[in-house]
């Protein structure tokens, strides 16, 4: 069984920072790339960031990106998004997910592209 669990999310003021953990089972994690969205009430899904299967290359959306930073640890299944520098806008639930395949920042972008999904975490930044 398939399994995604986040961790980590909460309050936190603003320019403050967090880390979310997710730890996978049931399935080959270092074969996926993980990626992690977020959507904030009355908006779509975005991507957040990707890192592949080896943990060599990651991938960013503007809007984080030289603030949050993602890296995995193969052997304990689990996948880290460090956030700092937090701002009202990051509020938000983030959820990670797990991609069988390879592809290009575009393609990692497109979160019907990901095979599994975990339940989500809140983040709320207060200002």
């Amino acid at each position: 069984q398939v399994q995604l669990v986040e961790s980590g999310g909460g309050l936190v003021q603003g320019g403050g920072s967090l880390r979310l953990s997710c730890a996978a089972s049931g399935f080959t994690f270092s074969s996926y790339a993980m990626g992690w969205f977020r959507q904030a009430p009355g908006r779509e899904r975005e991507f957040v960031g990707t890192i592949t299967p080896g943990g060599a290359v990651t991938y960013y959306a503007d809007a984080v990106k030289g603030r949050f930073t993602i890296s995995r640890d193969n052997a304990k299944n689990t996948v880290y998004l460090q956030m700092n520098s937090l701002n009202p806008e990051d509020t938000a639930v983030y959820y990670c997910a797990a991609n069988g395949r390879y592809g290009d920042v575009t393609y990692y972008q497109r979160s019907n592209t990901y095979d599994y999904w975990g339940q989500g975490t809140q983040v709320t930044v207060s200002s």
